[in-house]
């Protein structure tokens, strides 16, 4: 059996293509290589901030639980520089540096979210609040002081990661909110927060909880990618582990979730690749592509 006539491949960083320790693949840069030799898009996809995704792809990922003892591994930066990205659970897709599409969240959905969590914090919660911008994120110095922990955790997220008084003072742009809850997100201050009008909630990680817009989601980023490349669901693969990347595996007729992902991607993924601690993503792809 012949291999499929592959364009696209999105995958999702934490959870799937990056291992328990945050760390890159060390085999993905030979992958990557060959695979844009064949002319074939590859295409990181994650709740991130771009320069955080960027960094990954790099190998120098500031997410990493320890340093690599040898050098980093990681692609070029040509390679990197060239990668079409889609970041921050879609509300930002970018080819080659250049912004294909933005999406972001009502000023009134920010609003919802800050007193929510206010009151989740009043009431003996602890959580606190990044708005991310195109380029750069924000926290409020009450929870960088109430929290310390809190941008030791979400600065490798977010490296371009701004202090400030007030969240509610923000003028720029906010593409995501993302709530952080060391507790546990779904069980937490997701709950609190509920529905918020406008806007859709997603647990992105088992920490996380994003508020975006209702448009905004990695497939809808993954369709405007595939809409400017002229390639099709039959021709994209995709990985996820998590709620968040529901709509990006949709898009792809070859979706995989991975060994151990959210029963929700499981149930949703037409094929399972192995965890992301047993190079799932990279042994994948070479077999399916005989490579």
């Amino acid at each position: 059996m012949s291999a499929p006539d592959i364009r696209l491949i999105a995958i999702d960083l934490d959870g799937t293509l990056l291992d328990s320790g945050k760390q890159l693949d060390p085999d993905f840069p030979a992958l990557l290589s060959a695979l844009t030799e064949r002319g074939i898009a590859v295409v990181p996809a994650s709740g991130r901030q771009h320069e955080s995704i960027r960094l990954a792809i790099a190998g120098a990922d500031p997410v990493a639980d320890q340093a690599p003892q040898d050098a980093p591994v990681g692609a070029g930066r040509e390679a990197v520089d060239a990668l079409a990205i889609i970041a921050e659970n879609g509300a930002l897709a970018a080819r080659g540096g250049e912004v294909v599409a933005l999406d972001g969240v009502p000023a009134a959905a920010v609003a919802h979210v800050l007193d929510a969590v206010a009151r989740y914090t009043a009431g003996g919660g602890t959580a606190a609040v990044v708005l991310a911008g195109a380029h750069t994120a924000w926290v409020g110095t009450d929870a960088v002081a109430a929290l310390p922990d809190f941008v030791t955790t979400a600065q490798p997220y977010y490296p371009m990661l701004e202090v400030v008084p007030d969240l509610r003072e923000i003028e720029g742009e906010v593409l995501k909110i993302a709530v952080w809850d060391p507790n546990g997100s779904e069980t937490g201050v997701a709950t609190a927060i509920g529905e918020v009008p406008g806007s859709r909630v997603l647990i992105s990680a088992g920490v996380w909880v994003d508020v975006m817009s209702p448009t905004a989601d990695k497939g809808t980023a993954l369709a405007a990618l595939q809409d400017e490349l002229g390639i099709t669901p039959a021709q994209t693969m995709a990985f996820g582990d998590f709620p968040n990347d529901l709509g990006m595996l949709a898009r792809a007729e070859w979706s995989y979730a991975m060994a151990g992902a959210h029963p929700e991607v499981t149930a949703a993924a037409r094929y399972t690749a192995p965890s992301n601690d047993d190079s799932g993503v990279v042994r994948t792809i070479r077999e399916v592509l005989a490579l």
